[in-house]
Parts: C-alpha cells; sequence; structure tokens
C-alpha cells in the first residue's frame, strides 16, 4: 500500500488524554523518542476537552450562583442573576483553551512528535494514522502505550435530535431548557443537572438502580439527597426509560419501574449519562494479536503491559475506574516499564469524587464494600456540625467518615461530605498509602478552624480521645 511517509520511534503513544499525555512526556523525559497520536486537533482527550476541566468551571459557576442565593438567610441580598450564555460557553472555552496551549508546548519542550489523526493498528510494531489533513502516516515503534480512553454509552431506542445530548453535548451549553430529564443518576448525570438547575432549569433524575451515585455509601449520599431536594421535580429510581418521540413542543419520554409516572413527559433537553465503554474495538488490536475482551477492555499485568509484549494499555481502556488521576498514574508506570525500568502499578486505593454540592469524595474501601465482603472494620464519624469552620461557612451538613482495621488500627478507607471533600480527601489517601493509624492521624496538628480538622478528629473519635464531642457513652 502506498504511504505518504513513515515515522520511527521508541514509543508511540496512542491517544493524548490524561493518561497518554502523561505517558508520552514521561517516556521523552526518560530519553526515549515519542509520538504522540491524538485525532482531535487539541491534546488532552475527553478529560480536559469535553469532560472533567469545563464540567468544573461551569460547576464552579453553579456553586456561586447557589451561594449568593443562601446569603439572602444572612443578611447579604444579591439581585437575581442574568445568564449570558455566550459570556458562560467563552469563559469555559478560555479555560480549556489555557490548559491545551499549555499542553502542546510541554510537548514542543520535550520533543514529542504529535501526530493529529485516527490511528489503528497494522500489526505489532506500527500504528498507521488516517491523517486530519488527509493521506495516512505509519507510525513504526519499539514500544506502544495504548491509550484510546473510552465512549459515552448511547441508547439506540432514543431518536436523534439535537435535544438529546450527552454530556460532551450538555457541556456545550445549547440552552438554558425549563424542564430536563437526566438519564443515569450516577457522578456525571448529577454534575451536569447541579449546573443546569443553578441556572434555572427544572429537573427530573431517572436511574435503573435503587439508588443515585453508585459507588458510594449512602450514608454520603443521604446528605447530598437531602440538600439537593429543591434542584428536582422527580428522581425516579428503580425505572428506567422505555422510549421517546421528538415532537415540537419537547422530548417526549416513556418510562417503566416503581418510579414511573403515568404516560409519557415532555423534556426541552434530555442527557444521556449512562456510562461509558472503552474503545478496545476501535484501534484494530486484532491485527497486533492484542486481547481485548467483549466489554471493550484490554487485560493487562502490573506493568500494564499487554498480552504482547513490549504493548501496554492504560486508562479508560485498561479495567477499572475510569478516572483521569488513574490513568495518569498507569501512564507513568507504562512509559517507565517501556524504558525497562521495574515500575508497577500497585496503588492501595483510588480515590473518587462527585463535584456536585455538597461534593461527596471516598478513598479506599467504602463501608458498602466491607460489609459485602464480611471483613471486619471499625468505623468513627466526625459529623461537620461541630465543626466551627463548617458552622461559619453555613455549610455543616457534611460529615467525615474513616474507617479502620479493628485489630491494627491503621485506616483501611474513608468517605467525606461536604464542600470541598474533594480537597479534603486526599489526606485520606495518603494515609490508606502509608498505612497510617488512627493516632498518626489524630495526634497529626491540623490547623483551626479548619474542613481538615474534621479527617484528625474523626481518628480521635475512633480511639475515644475527641473533646470537640460530647463523651462517648461507656
Amino acid at each position: 500500500m502506498p504511504e505518504t511517509n513513515t515515522v520511527s520511534c521508541d514509543v508511540a503513544v496512542l491517544g493524548s488524554g490524561p493518561g497518554g499525555y502523561s505517558a508520552a512526556f514521561r517516556a521523552a523525559d526518560l530519553g526515549l523518542k515519542t509520538v504522540l497520536i491524538e485525532r482531535e486537533a487539541t491534546l488532552g482527550g475527553v478529560c480536559l476537552n469535553v469532560g472533567c476541566i469545563p464540567s468544573k468551571a461551569l460547576l464552579h459557576v453553579a456553586q456561586l450562583i447557589t451561594e449568593a442565593e443562601a446569603f439572602r438567610a444572612h443578611g447579604v441580598d444579591f439581585a437575581k442573576p442574568r445568564i449570558d450564555l455566550d459570556l458562560l460557553r467563552a469563559h469555559k472555552n478560555k479555560v480549556v483553551g489555557k490548559l491545551t496551549t499549555g499542553l502542546s508546548g510541554m510537548a514542543k519542550m520535550r520533543k514529542v512528535q504529535v501526530v493529529q489523526g485516527v490511528g489503528a493498528f497494522r500489526s505489532p510494531q506500527e500504528i498507521e494514522v488516517a491523517l486530519a489533513a488527509g493521506g495516512t502516516i505509519v507510525v513504526r515503534f519499539e514500544k506502544a502505550i495504548i491509550a484510546a480512553g473510552s465512549e459515552a454509552v448511547t441508547l439506540p431506542f432514543l431518536p436523534k435530535d439535537p435535544r438529546i445530548v450527552d454530556s460532551t453535548g450538555a457541556l456545550e451549553l445549547p440552552v438554558i431548557p425549563k424542564r430536563m430529564l437526566v438519564i443515569g443518576g450516577g457522578i456525571i448525570g448529577l454534575e451536569m443537572a447541579t449546573v443546569y438547575s443553578a441556572l434555572g432549569s427544572r429537573i427530573d433524575v431517572v436511574e435503573m438502580l435503587d439508588g443515585l451515585m453508585a459507588g458510594a455509601d449512602r450514608d454520603l449520599v443521604r446528605i447530598w439527597q437531602k440538600r439537593n431536594t429543591s434542584r428536582f421535580d422527580r428522581i425516579m429510581l428503580k425505572t428506567k426509560t422505555v422510549g421517546a418521540n421528538a415532537k415540537r413542543d419537547g422530548i417526549h419520554v416513556r418510562f417503566e419501574g416503581a418510579g414511573a409516572p403515568e404516560g409519557a413527559e415532555a423534556y426541552d433537553l434530555v442527557l444521556v449519562a449512562v456510562g461509558r465503554t472503552p474503545n478496545g474495538k476501535h484501534i484494530g488490536a486484532e491485527r497486533a494479536g492484542i486481547t481485548v475482551d467483549a466489554r471493550g477492555f484490554i487485560p493487562v499485568d502490573r506493568r500494564m503491559q499487554t498480552n504482547v509484549s513490549g504493548i501496554f494499555a492504560i486508562g479508560d481502556i485498561a479495567e477499572g475506574p475510569m478516572l483521569a488521576h488513574k490513568a495518569v498514574h498507569e501512564g507513568h508506570v507504562a512509559a517507565e516499564a517501556a524504558a525497562g525500568k521495574p515500575s508497577q502499578f500497585d496503588a492501595k486505593q483510588i480515590p473518587s469524587v462527585a463535584y456536585t454540592d455538597p461534593e461527596i469524595a471516598w478513598a479506599g474501601k467504602t463501608e458498602d464494600e466491607l460489609k459485602a465482603e464480611a471483613v471486619p472494620f471499625g468505623k468513627a464519624v466526625f459529623p461537620w456540625a461541630a465543626s466551627g469552620r463548617a458552622i461559619a461557612m453555613a455549610r455543616d451538613e457534611g460529615f467525615t467518615k474513616l474507617l479502620f482495621d479493628p485489630e491494627s488500627h491503621r485506616i483501611i478507607g474513608g468517605g467525606i461530605v461536604g464542600v470541598h471533600a474533594g480537597d479534603l480527601i486526599s489526606e485520606i489517601a495518603l494515609g490508606i498509602e502509608m498505612g497510617s493509624d488512627a493516632t498518626d492521624i489524630g495526634k497529626t496538628i491540623h490547623p483551626h478552624p479548619t474542613l481538615s480538622e474534621s479527617v484528625g478528629m474523626a481518628a480521635e473519635v475512633f480511639e475515644g480521645v475527641c473533646t470537640d464531642l460530647p463523651p462517648a457513652k461507656k
């Protein structure tokens, strides 16, 4: 087959999301000639361009709107906000642009060659790239790192209509709908519900399971749900969407299940947020002999290596939680392994955060997991109703929960619900990785008054030495 060009390298990285660019940059820092293949015009993948970063920009705006409304009860009355969608989109795009520009600059500094186009394996040593500018290029490599990510799951029975969007479409802010349906009660759907609710939309949520935000402990979710009751007209649990018709006055959606309303409901915007599926079946893996399972995941060992020597897989395409911070660490491991270093992915925990209001964050084992596995554990909870900082912020609805091994008193898990929970969870994550026990955490002097104190005080509760709560009953 005639080729317009051929490039040879030590390491080819397929996909430039957080895992992909981290792998490419680490490989380059280790002295390997690196080619980074990306189908879009900018680096960063879904997370940076149409996922976690733009959503956080909008969630920050939503938080400010919500806080301004709440301050009316504290003697400060702000005017009702006027939403300029064009300026709001521009703000979101500016945030994304600043980061993507930075990535391009770092790629140049490291002499990482970026090839824009859609790549697929041609052999165990070659990736063929259909260039965005036209033509093809073949990248020949000694080692390859697959970071091809995932895509949003679609519901085939829904009609094609611009008023039915996935998370990418929702982040474009096409309109501020009067009525919005979120299909899927997971983190992505509820984050977008938070944004649109703050902008003025009335929200319905439909979820097939018996609870929202699967993966988080129910006691954390209950606090979030109690505070957010006013955001929703309906939360339809144990209910599924079975069909929809696009009409002039809206998308008419039909439901079945325990929470289903009678007849169809009309919505101005429908967000489909029912999960993501890995792209393992879209990269020509079979031509390189790479194993891909039925779901599209690529099995790997602790070095992130596939069944083919010298080819690695990381991020959403490698089984495990589809989280950017997991992908980054896997990318470092894969690059180091490709360079011949004895690197392995051996994380004891991978933290998760829902950037809703309040935020929910957890790390290590959850209480629900420990109960399901019949593993004994000890639990300590520090309620934010006893936190001076939380009370001063008028945000004392949350709590900090720590889970310990009952014999060694080492921390094995923890969860936080409340403002800035995503920032606070890092101490718990570090404690798990370092094998800290309750005394280590409790005797670490935390600054006062802060929300981070709640982590130390929860550890004191476990040891029975907390003086910021009533004495434990004996």
